[in-house]
């Protein structure tokens, strides 16, 4: 099968590979029907960190090819949406409703998922099926659920949840006209601070601004890949938020994700705004690392 890999920062290929088997009595396989590329790609993408022939991409939605023998929540043919931590959906912690840091944890990070095949650990967990097989209009708005572009929709989650007025930070123009399309009130804030902020960015600087804009008793929520962010305890002390975050728990919210999409209630897929063939991986990175795409749907 074709995969995508990187072999260095900076250098993005499409190898061929052997095609995934079934290794535990728990996994699935899928033929992928599409995957994207994400923001925290572009963090080994730039140098953050070494890298060297790197299977890519977390995100995914496929038919499911083949199960292992003790998978019993899924069949073959079924069309699903996974989360990008594979989880036994089980456990005490995954009860509790943070699947993402399951006891069983898989990051779908390490398998890679830009490619035409995977392999799902914990299939019977992770994996949610449609009630049918989805039209073309569907598939985008169905594997954004499952990974995100966390800033424009974090801004669709607080509508839904009943926001009144949501405050959007961005330099972008086409970022600031999708967050108003999304539900924004306003760009930017002044006063006592914002009651919840959300922090969708991972560094020091977005983390910093997500904390002083929030008021005494507010809320942040952080969800951006973290680098090299250090926190002040004085000022945590001082600052008197609720601070509150990690790996999205994306298997939670997924059933009544998909149903709002099946009944075309909510659109996600907005934040696609390029799509190419994933023979075309190297380019899909780099108009994101050039700001010249907000996401990128990657098709077989």
């Amino acid at each position: 099968m074709h995969a995508v890999i990187m072999a260095a920062p900076g250098d993005i290929r499409v190898a061929e590979r052997e095609n995934p088997t079934i290794v535990e009595a728990t996994d699935a396989i899928i033929k992928v029907t599409a995957s994207c590329v994400c923001g925290s790609d572009l963090w080994p993408y730039r140098g953050a960190h070494e890298v060297h022939d790197a299977s890519m991409g977390h995100a995914y939605v496929g038919v499911v090819a083949e199960i292992g023998a003790d998978v019993k929540n899924t069949k073959p043919g079924a069309f699903v949406v996974g989360s990008f931590m594979a989880s036994d959906n089980t456990c005490e912690i995954c009860q509790a409703g943070y699947q993402s840091r399951c006891v069983h944890v898989v990051g779908m990070g390490g398998i890679g998922t830009q490619a035409e095949y995977a392999r799902i650990p914990w299939a019977g967990g992770t994996l949610v099926a449609t009630p049918g097989m989805p039209d073309a209009y569907l598939v985008p708005l169905l594997l954004v659920v499952g990974d995100g572009a966390l800033g424009p929709l974090g801004i669709l989650a607080a509508s839904q949840l009943g926001a009144t007025r949501i405050i959007a930070m961005s330099r972008h123009a086409d970022r600031q006209e999708m967050a108003r399309d999304f539900g924004a009130t306003d760009i930017v804030t002044g006063g006592y601070g914002a009651h919840s902020v959300i922090e969708a960015v991972g560094t020091q600087e977005s983390m910093m601004q997500a904390i002083r804009a929030t008021r005494p008793g507010g809320h942040v929520g952080y969800v951006g890949v973290s680098h090299d962010v250090e926190l002040s305890g004085q000022e945590l002390f001082l600052s008197g938020i609720h601070l509150h975050g990690g790996p999205a728990p994306v298997r939670r919210f997924l059933p009544e994700l998909i149903e709002l999409i099946w009944a075309r209630k909510i659109n996600p897929g907005r934040v696609f705004d390029l799509t190419l063939p994933l023979a075309d991986a190297a380019e899909a990175y780099r108009a994101m690392d050039e700001r010249r795409a907000i996401k990128v749907l990657l098709t077989p």
